[in-house]
């Protein structure tokens, strides 16, 4: 089998910078990509047969753990039925009333292909609904790579160190606006200078996508009033915390509910899937129904509905794993932030439930200025240590670390270790 080395080498010769994602590429890290053969558990092999304790899962679909045995004798037996039809079937409706049965806030949900679409046709619908054209949203919040938001985006565009993104014609941005995160009086300032203009807020409720960053207390409810009192949806964006924080995701970790939500990762158990749903006056604008459209050839994928729907019945019919993955990021993140302590490291750590971020800086980050102030070339030899010692983590300072059900205590007691052992130099 070829190395990794040599899999790149060929790669970019036919692939724009030989992957197919960004942040794939171990740029900012100085290193050539591992390209993974196989996962099982909470460990991924490359091609070379190295074998690694894994904390980016897919980032972050894979909770229950790679290569979970319910999620893929399911997919098997459905893979004998055939692909994809292109046409409606028992699997969309069975996924969609599990959703609308056990997600308070979700009355009713469409599927599509991605989290990125997911947010797009959202917003479409935001903006049909109410009439209005601007959206706000925020500095170092990431919500996929449709034109309109790749505006301080964070994510795999903050690790580039690209401000926005060529090709994205500036009337497409003209109707974002941008505040910033756990600061009210940015947004209100835009809704006051844009009286009955805007749309929606939309939020990662836990950010995300410039390490992780928590809400400050009362930033939730105060967008849930803003919007209120300007007659703007708000939209969560939870496709990576939505089934991690809690089965309901951050709204009802926080108790507070959005107009509209967003999925992806988790709900498509580790295939393409990414959903849209929340009021039902709202969501019945959709076409067919409605006059707001979107469509997709392989939205509904009846693998994909499957995997999706293992995963998810798995998840709320065995309410003890999130106690695991909560007790098991406490005795990670927590972990973590005693070794900082004890060796006077110049770092913070985010963390919530079983997601959390190691970031290169003494001070506080609770937003997209704090968060890059952190030190990458810091970052890339703490990267570069864990992954010769056995450990796979996102190769960018500003992705999170992500727990699964399958990493026991013997495995972060492991990785706990390995972090001290690169502390004490």
């Amino acid at each position: 089998m070829p190395t990794s080395a040599e899999l790149m080498e060929r790669a970019v010769k036919v692939i724009p910078g030989g992957v197919n994602s960004p942040v794939r590429a171990f740029q900012s890290v100085g290193l050539t990509p591992r390209f993974i053969d196989h996962a099982d558990g909470p460990y991924v092999w490359d091609v070379e047969g190295n074998r690694y304790l894994d904390y980016v899962g897919s980032w972050g679909p894979m909770i229950l753990g790679h290569n979970d045995p319910v999620v893929r004798e399911a997919v098997q037996k459905a893979c004998e039925k055939g692909l994809s039809f292109g046409a409606a079937t028992e699997l969309e409706v069975i996924i969609a009333e599990f959703i609308c049965e056990t997600v308070p806030h979700v009355e009713m949900v469409r599927m599509v292909n991605s989290g990125t679409e997911a947010v797009m046709s959202a917003l479409r619908l935001a903006r049909g609904f109410t009439g209005r054209d601007k959206v706000i949203k925020f500095a170092g919040n990431y919500h996929g790579h449709s034109d309109c938001m790749l505006v301080e985006a964070g994510s795999g565009v903050m690790t580039a160190g690209v401000p926005g993104s060529a090709g994205v014609p500036a009337g497409c941005a003209q109707d974002t606006l941008t505040a910033a995160y756990n600061d009210l009086n940015s947004v209100r300032a835009l809704f006051e200078g844009n009286p009955g203009q805007v749309a929606a807020v939309i939020v990662e409720p836990v950010a995300a996508n410039m390490g992780v960053v928590l809400p400050a207390p009362g930033f939730l409810e105060g967008l849930r009033a803003l919007c209120d009192e300007n007659g703007a949806l708000l939209v969560f964006d939870e496709v990576i915390c939505g089934f991690r924080l809690a089965y309901g995701g951050a709204a009802e970790r926080f108790g507070i509910t959005p107009d509209l939500v967003t999925y992806g990762k988790i709900i498509g158990g580790g295939m393409p899937v990414g959903a849209f749903g929340g009021r039902a006056d709202i969501m019945g604008q959709m076409a067919p129904a409605g006059p707001v459209y979107q469509a997709g050839t392989l939205s509904g994928n009846p693998i994909a509905m499957t995997a999706g729907l293992a995963q998810l019945r798995a998840l709320h019919d065995q309410p003890e794993r999130y106690e695991r993955l909560e007790a098991a990021g406490a005795r990670l993140f927590g972990g973590i932030a005693a070794l900082l302590e004890k060796h006077g490291a110049p770092c913070t750590i985010n963390h919530v439930g079983s997601i959390g971020s190691v970031f290169f800086t003494p001070d506080a980050v609770t937003d997209y200025a704090s968060a890059k102030k952190s030190d990458t070339d810091a970052f890339a030899r703490y990267f570069r240590y864990m992954l010769e010692h056995g450990f796979s983590l996102a190769p960018s300072q500003f992705e999170a670390m992500f727990i699964s059900c399958a990493h026991d205590d013997a495995a972060l007691d492991e990785t706990l270790s390995a972090i001290d052992a690169f502390l004490q130099g």
